[in-house]
């Protein structure tokens, strides 16, 4: 993510119109027709925009714990028809309950908890986080 740990800040990440549209570069750079988006913690700054305008581009969305659900309104995430899995570790206390909380308006969405994981949940539990992604992926058109 551009500007976090030790990437480059990149001035077009400043506003969330401007990482929708990094994202869409990005996207149409690797040639990517309907992807799956899987946005963990801090990608949710870029991943939220693109999906509340551009949700018709992908084939589903899978947020862990992200950043920033609660920038937008119940309104807003009722009207996203993209299929979403919301995924989180049970001992992730901060941010998972909130993006719950914001993200279980997008109709028709899954959930899936890992117990005895944390923020990281795909960390503490690959197993888990892969069948839970995968049975996901496997009910996509």
């Amino acid at each position: 993510i551009p500007g976090y740990g030790d990437s480059p800040p990149v001035e077009m990440a400043a506003t969330a119109q401007g990482r929708r549209t990094f994202l869409g570069h990005i996207l149409q750079e690797l040639s990517m027709q309907r992807p799956v988006l899987v946005s963990p913690s801090m990608s949710g700054r870029f991943a939220l925009p693109f999906l509340l305008v551009h949700g018709d581009q992908l084939a589903g969305f899978v947020p862990i714990a992200p950043v920033g659900t609660k920038d937008y309104t119940a309104e807003q995430y009722r009207g996203v028809q993209t299929p979403t899995l919301i995924l989180y570790g049970d001992r992730d206390t901060g941010l998972a309950p909130q993006a719950l909380q914001n993200l279980q308006h997008i109709p028709g969405h899954r959930v899936a908890v890992l117990h005895g994981a944390g923020h990281a949940c795909y960390l503490d539990k690959p197993e888990d986080f892969h069948q839970a992604l995968l049975g996901f992926l496997s009910q996509l058109k």
